[in-house]
């Protein structure tokens, strides 16, 4: 009785209508696949949200994080946080303008330099120091 069943699902022929439709969907899917790394932008406004960051470069993500909405105090808090998460995972963590750095788990290469405008000129401070 089996045997029957799988000889008439082999036997039968197909419409290429049918084909077309199963063929479409297909490519469709494979162009929604989700990435497994990203790179996540995050502006953090208080503390408690470095753990969120964290949880990211566990992830395997790569996070560029803006200093900007918070105080100069919680931002040093921030950084010593993630440079013992960076360290944690062996990950690397660079400098991209003031207030703004990306963090990357192992496995991720940064290259390059951006280079920094005379800050002498200018009398206000970077947030996170000469980091």
């Amino acid at each position: 009785m089996a045997f029957e069943s799988l000889k008439k699902i082999l036997t039968t022929e197909v419409d290429d209508e049918e084909y077309e439709e199963v063929k479409e969907t297909t490519k469709s899917s494979s162009s929604n696949k989700e990435y497994k790394n990203k790179t996540i932008l995050v502006e953090p406004r208080a503390f408690s949200e470095a753990q969120q960051i964290a949880d990211y470069l566990k992830a395997k993500n790569q996070v560029v994080v803006n200093f900007k909405r918070v105080t100069s105090d919680v931002s040093k808090r921030i950084m010593d946080f993630l440079n013992g998460i960076i360290y944690a995972i062996d990950g690397t963590m660079e400098k991209l303008g003031p207030g703004i750095v990306i963090c990357a788990p192992k496995g991720f290469e940064i290259e390059g330099n951006i280079s920094e405008e005379d800050t002498k000129k200018s009398s206000k401070k970077d947030d996170l120091g000469d980091w």
